[in-house]
């Protein structure tokens, strides 16, 4: 069962590293479709999960609730651990983010393939309720650090806008109110998302792959490792408690594995990028963890 769910979302994301290595695709193709998955084909997949959902879909409380909890749990341990051994400022903000932050991409493909269209509709769920609060934590921790020095109202700014214009967030919140007032989907709009669908995780895959570069990690494989400790341990371990703890169960409990078991987000890079933190520590950290979560991920479906 789980080389079944894992095997083709890291094939994919294999077979698009070697696409970029041979010279099939480069960076401009690349970046496109980083933009047309993050602005239109994903978001369109979460507004269509969550706005075709039964009323019996929406998935246990207790599975956000611990979502939640373990985040800010990991958080708060994250930067005990700045405190504690010194990290410089420069790479205090991209080490933080990745310890918590998510690949949405490769959490929503092993989600849809291990348990379904439930799965996938409740992990949408997930992702519009985390993301704020991932966002919040993020950028308060990089402007704490920033070697340039950031003003409350610009850090409030930076927030404001990392959540007004984010369009996973928007999705989501448009498809909870879809679902809310109407539900459900005409025939023939229902199947012009579900095409779409089709396009969404393979070519986010492909892309996470032709992005994927171990060019940093020598210089930065002790802080990197680790952060794949904090994402890949720490974060499962806290995680599966405050399951316990909220009395998840079912395929909301294996959704809460799934995620908290995930590789840190590619975002995190560009966030650093934007508050001068260290980007090949960020891709260093996003390099580590993706290839470190088949372990992770393969611990967590057999739970």
């Amino acid at each position: 069962m789980v080389l079944n769910n894992l095997f083709p979302v890291f094939a994919l994301l294999l077979f698009g590293h070697l696409l970029k290595r041979v010279g099939l695709t480069h960076d401009a193709f690349l970046k496109t479709a980083d933009k047309l998955i993050y602005y239109i084909f994903f978001p369109a997949l979460l507004f269509w999960k969550i706005g075709a959902a039964a009323s019996d879909q929406v998935g246990d409380p207790g599975l956000y609730k611990a979502a939640i909890c373990a985040v800010i749990s990991v958080y708060i341990f994250s930067s005990l651990y700045i405190k504690v051994f010194s990290v410089p400022a420069y790479q205090a903000g991209s080490f933080s983010q990745s310890c918590y932050r998510f690949n949405t991409y490769i959490g929503m493909a092993v989600s849809l393939n291990a348990l379904g269209e439930d799965g996938a509709r409740q992990f949408s769920i997930l992702i519009g309720l985390i993301i704020p609060i991932i966002n919040i934590l993020a950028v308060t921790t990089l402007s704490l650090h920033s070697g340039d020095k950031v003003s409350l109202l610009q850090r409030v700014s930076l927030t404001d806008k990392a959540l007004i214009s984010n369009p996973l967030i928007i999705a989501c919140l448009t498809g909870i109110a879809y679902w809310t007032l109407i539900g459900g989907f005409p025939v023939f709009i229902d199947n012009t998302f579900r095409l779409a669908a089709f396009v969404t995780l393979p070519l986010a895959l492909f892309s996470i792959g032709g992005t994927l570069t171990l060019g940093g990690m020598k210089n930065h494989l002790k802080l990197s490792l680790v952060a794949s400790v904090f994402k890949l341990i720490l974060l499962p371990i806290i995680g599966y408690l405050f399951l316990i703890f909220f009395d998840a169960s079912g395929i909301s409990f294996k959704v809460g594995m799934i995620y908290f078991a995930l590789p840190t987000s590619t975002a995190l890079y560009i966030l650093s990028s934007q508050l001068s933190s260290d980007t090949q520590l960020a891709s260093a950290a996003i390099a580590l963890s993706t290839i470190l979560s088949f372990i992770s991920l393969s611990v967590a479906l057999l739970i």
